[in-house]
């Protein structure tokens, strides 16, 4: 059973907004006396010119008796015709009838006219952002009705160490995270892409040490242990981020346990770390680990005003 992620709530609500107000609730659509069924296979078959009835099954999801009355209905209010199939002398195809084509035209106009009128205050960027989110998503939808939805568990690895993608992908999950938690900026993605960029030069001084989160091929975590920014024998724990996806699946305790093992086999007498008051998940998590916090205080170099804290770690402590 999979737990509803914030990406995947978000994604839900969304899809459930998009049917409301694109119309699909109602018995007809787009501005027709017909059903979204009926009106989507007018569609279809316009831009494909003739398909069969065992197509349209496919095509639609939908079980061979509901096609077949529908495409009868839709004979018989002459939008559809039957012609020999051009690939199957022995098959039936259907097509267009002239009224079909008037029909299809004005759903057209309708929708791009609902299209144009959604997105029209947006800026092109996010017009772009909008079509490509919608074609992953409906392909992914796509995908996983044809091949089912029984597909091999996910694959996690803990990879330690720089791989290619790692400075632009840690930069990215922290910016989209804190923009939509604490409003923080492009200054912030920029100071964290800044600072893993500086810190993986230096990834080969014994004392540093990075590692990933790796699922399917793709970085959805990562935490860091710099030994050389602060005082000699203190290390500086950087970078701790999860993609949405992968929260509530012990990615972040597996993360944690690695960095602490190699403070502990480093030979570090103390670990910092430094973060917000309301990431209360990640407060527990490191309070298992043997944090305490040991300073807090209100900041608004981020963009936004928020309370920091500094977290402590002392060795030998919560040894795993």
């Amino acid at each position: 059973m999979h737990s509803e992620t914030p990406v995947v709530s978000v994604i839900r609500r969304s899809s459930r907004l998009m049917v409301r107000e694109l119309g699909f609730m109602a018995s007809t659509l787009a501005s027709t006396n017909y059903s979204p069924s009926a009106v989507h296979t007018l569609v279809e078959i316009a831009l494909r010119k003739e398909m069969t009835a065992s197509q349209l099954v496919q095509l639609l999801g939908l079980d061979k008796s509901s096609v077949s009355r529908m495409l009868a209905r839709l004979i018989a209010a002459g939008e559809l015709e039957e012609v020999i199939s051009t690939e199957d002398a022995r098959a039936k195809s259907l097509r267009l009838t002239a009224k079909g084509h008037e029909t299809v035209s004005k759903i057209n106009t309708f929708s791009n006219e609902q299209v144009v009128s959604a997105i029209k205050c947006l800026a092109p960027a996010q017009q772009q952002t909008i079509s490509e989110g919608l074609t992953l998503y409906a392909n992914a939808l796509l995908a996983c009705r044809e091949t089912g939805s029984d597909t091999r568990p996910d694959e996690l690895m803990i990879v330690k160490g720089y791989i290619p993608g790692m400075i632009g992908r840690i930069a990215e999950m922290h910016g989209v995270y804190y923009a939509r938690e604490h409003h923080f900026g492009r200054f912030f993605e920029a100071k964290v892409a800044t600072g893993v960029a500086e810190f993986s030069d230096r990834l080969d001084t014994p004392c540093n040490q990075i590692w990933l989160a790796v699922m399917n091929g793709r970085i959805v975590g990562s935490v860091a242990i710099d030994g050389e920014d602060l005082a000699p024998g203190e290390a500086h724990l950087r970078w701790f981020i999860l993609d949405d996806g992968c929260r509530g699946r012990g990615v972040g305790k597996k993360l944690l346990t690695e960095a602490m093992r190699f403070c502990d086999s480093v030979g570090f007498s103390v670990v910092h770390l430094w973060t917000f008051n309301k990431l209360t998940a990640a407060r527990r998590l490191y309070e298992s680990f043997g944090f305490t916090l040991v300073k807090e205080w209100e900041g608004d170099q981020w963009g936004s005003l928020i309370t920091e804290q500094q977290f402590t770690r002392y060795k030998d402590a919560n040894r795993r």
